[in-house]
């Protein structure tokens, strides 16, 4: 405070004896027009700042005002198309609204920081505040921190593009590489992912090199089918036609198939069987339902048809009796005491007794 004081043109010495009226009035004359000299200065600087501050909250709220109206507009446009079949091809409006909320959040979190950041700026500047020196080593510290967090930048990069781009929503089912399964949650940082045997897998987007959805566009459902070679291929056209008319007619199939199931043709012709390969268009995720079906019900079909499937492994060949002198050794020469072999290994018998 006393630094404050000895630094005013006008303010007493406290060390000293009170002034009398005529310093007193002389003081406050220095003191006013050392307000009149500098009131401009004053004036100037703090209209700029004002200024600043008004049109940085203005082209703020303009900003935020136009993402939102854009969202909203992206939202519309779902919804529009949502009950024809591009909608329900394509187009998942929940999915979609989710998409264009989170891309409309950060792009407003992005346009604030900058402009409010701006603003700061401009108004360090307007106090004579050499900006040289922060911005120098703001850029150094953000050199250092991105070297340090490189891992947590890719993250976030590479989340924010796959938001954008729409590469997979909340209820996906999706291969990852790193891991396979439902998505149950899309950050900016990690996704989740639910397996298929319950457990939730955290994979960092920066890792994720490749993507497989299977929940967009279409899916397609395979059935091979075996029978013996002898079978008549018309009937068995018949019969699997038969069984996909029905399926086409049923529910909630007939939701679930986009396409009519067809029977593409031979795919293996052995001296044992034959394979028929069926396959139809379906929903996005209901491949292995339908298929499932399909086998249910052309198996009924050609029980009742009187058509053989065959398949499987092959079957155990009998095995042959062995033969008892198999384990047996092949006889010796040494089991004949009259054989050479036999004479040469006996032992040489002593000398009879000779009489004297």
């Amino acid at each position: 405070m006393t630094a404050f004081l000895s630094s005013v043109p006008w303010a007493a010495d406290p060390s000293t004896e009170p002034v009398s009226l005529d310093e007193a009035a002389k003081q406050a004359g220095d003191a006013a027009g050392w307000v009149e000299q500098n009131w401009s200065t004053w004036l100037n600087t703090g209209l700029r700042i004002a200024l600043i501050i008004v049109v940085a909250l203005v082209l703020r709220m303009l900003l935020r005002r136009a993402l939102t109206r854009l969202i909203a507009r992206m939202n519309r446009s779902a919804q529009a198309v949502e009950g024809t079949a591009l909608g329900g091809l394509l187009v998942n409006a929940e999915r979609r609204r989710q998409r264009s909320e989170a891309i409309g959040s950060v792009l407003r979190s992005v346009s604030s920081f900058v402009i409010l950041g701006t603003a700061g700026l401009m108004i360090l500047g307007a106090f004579k505040i050499d900006l040289a020196p922060l911005l120098a080593s703001a850029g150094v510290a953000g050199v250092a921190i991105g070297f340090g967090a490189r891992n947590l930048v890719t993250d976030f990069l590479s989340g924010v593009f796959m938001i954008m781009e729409d590469q997979y929503g909340v209820g996906d089912s999706i291969d990852a590489g790193v891991a396979s399964g439902e998505v149950i949650e899309v950050g900016l940082r990690v996704t989740k992912l639910r397996g298929d045997d319950g457990e939730i897998w955290y994979v960092r987007n920066g890792e994720i090199k490749r993507i497989g959805n299977l929940s967009q566009g279409w899916a397609t459902s395979v059935v091979d089918v075996t029978v013996r070679p002898t079978e008549k291929l018309d009937h068995v056209n018949a019969v699997i036609g038969e069984v996909a008319d029905d399926l086409a007619k049923a529910e909630p199939w007939n939701e679930q198939l986009w396409g009519p199931v067809q029977v593409l043709g031979l795919t293996e012709v052995l001296l044992e069987s034959m394979t028929v390969r069926v396959s139809a268009k379906t929903m996005p995720g209901k491949a292995l339902g339908v298929e499932r079906e399909l086998r249910w019900r052309i198996k009924h079909a050609f029980d009742a048809a009187g058509i053989r499937i065959v398949g499987g492994l092959p079957q155990v060949a009998e095995e042959s009796v062995p033969d008892p002198s198999a384990s047996m050794a092949a006889p010796s020469a040494l089991a004949s005491p009259t054989s050479p072999q036999s004479l040469a290994a006996s032992p040489i018998a002593p000398p009879a007794n000779i009489s004297k």
